[in-house]
């Protein structure tokens, strides 16, 4: 990749200067080691509910539904040691290599860390799935001696209706990525993650809950061939600005329109930043109307972006309501270019994905709620990374108005991945990463 000259300071989501003179390439998903951490324990970490199996077998509610006369009253708790050995024992390549089980609520959950070698020698992120799958249901299986008419049973539990249907749906045994057939095309992977799981990780906090959305919207990018050439300065301002929080700008712009502004004073505030650090120069006037110049479209999106989470924030958090971070996106970038005649954030994309999913997320259609989308969906794909980490901050803030609350679709998200510094703290995470690099 390019090395870069410029440099950015970054600051912690309460305005704590973390890392002063950071050259833009030491972010990057491709060089920050706490990202790449990032990356390798999203695609490689598998939650194993073993309370929910045991429940789901007592009742016998297999793959989303409720098979009567298949019910197998198994003490698996009572004998969890033995079987999360079993699992260690199944799933490692070598012993002692890097596999690894955490234990979480008492030993009902498990976060089992897949040997890199698994990953390595195959083609997709499916390896990590499938191995902790097929080892969580053989484990029961020996450790019971269940026999062959109900081992399906079993698998049922830790599979779900997989293959029954392509997705795992009603598994105990889950992944945070999304299976590769619904991924919308090259390199969504990183980018299939719902919102609501974002805002469990980083206990509700909206600027660590948007920067771990926009390390891995990011790192998507960069998969999909977004970041490359001199695009690739353009996404990594966008994730040092926006995601990082880089110069205090976002924590600032919220700060100062925090108690009394709205999306309006939001725009005035970015607009006044920009012209101070020469982001932008005022240019011709046509009638009543002051026109701007940059000679840095590339920074001024970086700064847009920023002020469209900020807005977010502002917006939503006053509300406490998700619900307005469709609209917040929409009219906070109508105004940007009603006022400076320039580009709005990504150049204008982000408006466009904000008229999709204000009316997919609770318009005429109202299916939905922003907890549930995500960057691989159809209607919030276009924004180039930037859309996603918005709706998180606005779904941390929210106060219980949304259909599916991020307590009832990821709470496992919380109580797993949640509990790991490179998830729950990624702003502080990346700036260490950045004294790691030669």
């Amino acid at each position: 990749m390019a090395a870069y000259s410029e440099t950015i300071d970054l600051y912690s989501d309460d305005g704590k200067l973390l890392k002063s003179g950071v050259t833009l390439d030491k972010v990057s998903p491709l060089v920050n080691p706490a990202t790449s951490k990032i990356i390798d324990l999203t695609k490689r970490t598998i939650n194993v509910n073993l309370a929910g199996i045991e429940n789901s077998l007592k009742a016998a509610k297999l793959g989303g539904g409720k098979i009567r006369g298949r019910e197998l009253d198994l003490p698996i708790m009572e004998n969890k040691d033995n079987i999360v050995a079993r699992i260690k024992e199944m799933v490692q390549v070598e012993e002692g290599d890097d596999t690894e089980i955490l234990e979480f609520n008492n030993g009902q959950l498990l976060l089992v860390q897949v040997p890199k070698k698994r990953l390595d020698n195959a083609a997709t992120y499916d390896a990590a799935l499938t191995a902790v799958a097929s080892a969580t249901t053989y484990s029961i299986v020996e450790e019971f001696d269940i026999d062959m008419f109900n081992a399906s049973t079993v698998k049922a539990a830790c599979w779900g209706a997989y293959p029954q249907t392509m997705d795992v749906k009603g598994s105990n045994v889950t992944s945070i990525l999304n299976i590769p057939q619904n991924n919308e095309g090259l390199g969504f992977a990183l980018r299939n993650i719902p919102v609501n799981h974002y805002v469990m990780m980083t206990g509700r906090n909206s600027l660590q809950g948007a920067a771990l959305a926009s390390t891995l919207e990011t790192a998507g990018e960069f998969e999909m061939g977004e970041a490359i050439g001199p695009f690739e300065r353009n996404q990594l301002l966008n994730y040092a600005f926006q995601g990082l929080n880089a110069n205090n700008m976002v924590y600032d712009l919220v700060k100062a329109n925090g108690e009394n502004g709205t999306v309006g004073t939001v725009v005035q505030s970015l607009v006044e930043r920009a012209i101070e650090d020469k982001v932008i120069t005022p240019g011709k006037k046509g009638g009543y109307f002051q026109f701007y110049n940059t000679n840095d479209p590339m920074l001024w999106n970086a700064y847009v972006a920023a002020g469209s989470l900020a807005a977010t924030v502002v917006n939503c958090g006053a509300g406490r309501f998700a619900q307005a971070v469709s609209s917040t996106l929409l009219y906070f970038n109508d105004l940007i270019e009603h006022e400076t005649g320039l580009p709005s954030c990504d150049f204008g994309r982000m408006m466009g994905t904000a008229v999709g999913f204000s009316f997919f997320s609770h318009s005429i259609y109202g299916g939905g709620g922003p907890g549930i989308f995500n960057g691989n969906h159809v209607v919030t794909r276009h924004a180039n990374g930037v859309a996603i980490p918005c709706a998180v901050a606005a779904c941390a803030l929210d106060a219980g108005t949304q259909m599916f609350s991020p307590e009832g679709s990821s709470k496992v998200m919380g109580e797993t991945y949640g509990q790991i510094d490179v998830f729950n703290k990624p702003i502080d995470q990346i700036a260490k990463g950045v004294d790691l690099i030669a």
